[in-house]
């Protein structure tokens, strides 16, 4: 068969494993095992509930077959198998949005992306980062045909029909000339006990080692073919947690999530009564690089009295939970459950409203570099859950972080209220597009003269919508300053006559600005600035603005509010100002410096400039 072109991506990421420069090539090993135990899993599940195999006698094994004169390495499964599009899918294209993601991000940098490897593992690729060339022969399940992938890393591959008795997976690694260790028996015996000791089916080593045998004075070498057992082949989420250390929990998490660094922290219960389900979840201290992606992958694994059912339903947890990876084990369903059926099982159900739960809580106790590393990665997805998820909204309350007007770094909503006034029970927000630009906003002035602290919501997008859906959290209702009226020193009757005296220059504003503006309002919420312009919370396309932004249409613009500082030394020099020419630039220059405050765009660039040209000509 004629030789097959790598998918360009494929290509890029062969690429970097072949001239890797990472040092812990030892994990294509873990990614292998781990493959074929996935394999086993998903052939054991029609084994027991497909009639058409169960004629055979059949148990689960993986083999690892070491040859030093050979210097390969040979890992076979009797598992699913594949056929033609199988391997074409799985190993000759991107399949995996994760894998997109990682290929993605690869910098043209050996060194840094080596690194990359270690954060997201890429399963069967990795076996290039130690082979001069791979055969990968395997028979599908259920199919006569069989098939050889060969490949030796560089920019092609040939699938070939071969023969081959029983359904399963063989991958032969002929190993670079420096890659001597892993033919070591030690070496290998060393890698699964630490990546794979707790893989459910058992692994089996098989090599030749010399012996001396005769009589002591007669001894003779001799070459013997050894084969042993070299895992416990006992699934770890159904041993007792008093049986498991933490470095148990680590290793396994490493080869259930293909990547080289531990997780943020897990959670390991078994439920009993009405339900009985055993679940095992971690939090990675790194978000899946599809994590915000539209074909992310799910994390967790259904298995019914330890028998894999799938890797792919996307509502054993809420989607905002999308992150968390791990084992559900249900005591309860039938093992022969349709994915239609897993859609509106009861069981199920009750077991993703109580593991969510407990996600949550076991996440509100992280504390330290711990939350903060966590808050990093995921207080976006919490806002989603905060908005979709009002069950547990009180335990996402606890958990989400945001900037502060008055406080260094991230601060909880509980932090905030210790801080607050509890007799009027408000927390206030301002929403931007970033930091800087909302702690420069004139809108804050007012609150920091009057110590008041404002939570900030740098991230538009997601806060603009979530935010105003929280309403209140401990009796504490949330209070946007960009419709409210700003904390001021001055009596009603005080405004009331300070606004009287600014009539005229209000109208002459509107009529100036005209159709730009909504309204112009004599501000009690500006201490330094001259103006600062506002939407009306109240104008039906303002609260349409997130829904544009989801359908990724433009938003029409929305009429703005212009208030201006009445003590400030620009605004009463305006209201005197005779010459028609220079009020008139002035007045748009007062809006459109406003505009630019609150980070928004002035759709007249060239005339801002003239008109600010021609002022300094004046003042100069």
């Amino acid at each position: 068969m004629a030789k097959r072109q790598y998918q360009t991506e494929i290509g890029q990421l062969l690429h970097l494993m072949t001239h890797s420069l990472y040092s812990n090539k030892e994990i294509f090993v873990r990614e292998l095992v781990s493959n074929a135990s996935d394999a086993i899993d998903k052939f054991n599940y029609f084994y027991l509930t497909d009639e058409k195999f169960k004629a055979e006698e059949w148990i689960g094994k993986i083999s690892v077959t070491i040859d030093k004169e050979d210097n390969s390495i040979t890992i076979s499964d009797n598992g699913i198998g594949m056929n033609e599009d199988d391997l074409v899918a799985n190993i000759g294209t991107i399949a995996k949005s994760g894998t997109k993601s990682f290929v993605e991000n690869l910098t043209g940098d050996a060194k840094k992306d080596s690194n990359l490897i270690g954060q997201f593992g890429v399963g069967f690729y990795s076996v290039f980062m130690v082979a001069s060339s791979v055969d990968v022969i395997t028979k599908k399940a259920g199919e006569e045909q069989a098939y050889k992938f060969s490949s030796d890393g560089t920019g092609e591959f040939e699938i070939n029909p071969v023969t081959k008795e029983s359904h399963g997976t063989v991958i032969y690694i002929k190993l670079k000339d420096d890659e001597k260790e892993f033919t070591s028996p030690w070496r290998i015996k060393e890698i699964v006990k630490k990546y794979s000791n707790h893989i459910a089916y058992p692994i089996t080593l098989n090599y030749k080692e010399e012996e001396k045998v005769g009589e002591e004075e007669t001894k003779e070498s001799k070459t013997v073919d050894k084969s042993e057992q070299i895992n416990a082949a006992k699934a770890l989420w159904t041993m007792s947690k008093s049986e498991l250390k933490k470095e148990d929990y680590v290793e396994f998490y490493k080869s259930i999530s293909h990547g080289d660094s531990g997780p943020l922290t897990y959670l390991h219960n078994k439920a009993e009564g009405a339900n009985e389900y055993t679940t095992l979840f971690y939090i990675p201290r790194k978000a899946p690089m599809d994590m915000y992606r539209a074909d992310w992958e799910p994390g967790v694994k259904l298995y019914v009295k330890r028998v894999f059912i799938t890797d792919s339903d996307k509502e054993l947890l809420p989607p905002y939970l999308r992150f968390v990876k791990g084992i559900i084990d249900s005591s309860d369903l039938p093992l022969n459950v349709s994915r239609e059926i897993l859609q509106e099982n009861r069981i199920l159900a009750n077991i993703k409203q109580g593991s969510t739960k407990k996600i949550l809580q076991a996440i509100s106790k992280l504390e330290g570099e711990d939350m903060e590393i966590f808050t990093v990665e995921y207080n976006r997805a919490i806002k989603e859950g905060i908005y979709s998820d009002h069950m547990n909204k009180e335990l996402l309350l606890d958990i989400v972080r945001y900037k502060s007007s008055s406080e260094d770094g991230l601060v909880s909503l509980e932090s905030y209220i210790s801080r607050g006034n509890s007799e009027k029970k408000e927390i206030y927000y301002i929403i931007s597009e970033n930091e800087k630009i909302a702690k420069a906003s004139p809108l804050l002035e007012a609150y920091i003269k009057a110590g008041i602290e404002v939570l900030i919501m740098d991230d538009r997008e997601v806060d603009e919508i979530v935010t105003p859906s929280i309403g209140s959290y401990k009796e504490w209702s949330f209070k946007d300053i960009s419709t409210i009226e700003a904390p001021s020193n001055k009596s009603t009757e005080e405004q009331a006559a300070i606004s009287e005296s600014m009539k005229p220059l209000v109208e002459k504003l509107k009529e100036v600005l005209g159709d730009a503006i909504k309204e112009v309002k004599v501000s009690t919420r500006l201490t330094n600035s001259p103006a600062c312009v506002l939407k009306d919370s109240s104008d039906p396309m303002a609260s349409m603005a997130h829904i544009f932004r989801q359908m990724g249409q433009e938003m029409p613009p929305v009429p703005l509010i212009l208030e201006i500082n009445p003590d400030h030394e620009m605004i009463k020099k305006l209201s005197s100002l005779e010459d028609k020419v220079m009020f008139g630039d002035m007045a748009w220059v007062l809006f459109d410096s406003a505009r630019i405050a609150e980070g928004l765009e002035i759709e007249e660039k060239s005339q801002f400039a003239q008109r600010v040209a021609r002022i300094a000509s004046k003042a100069l």
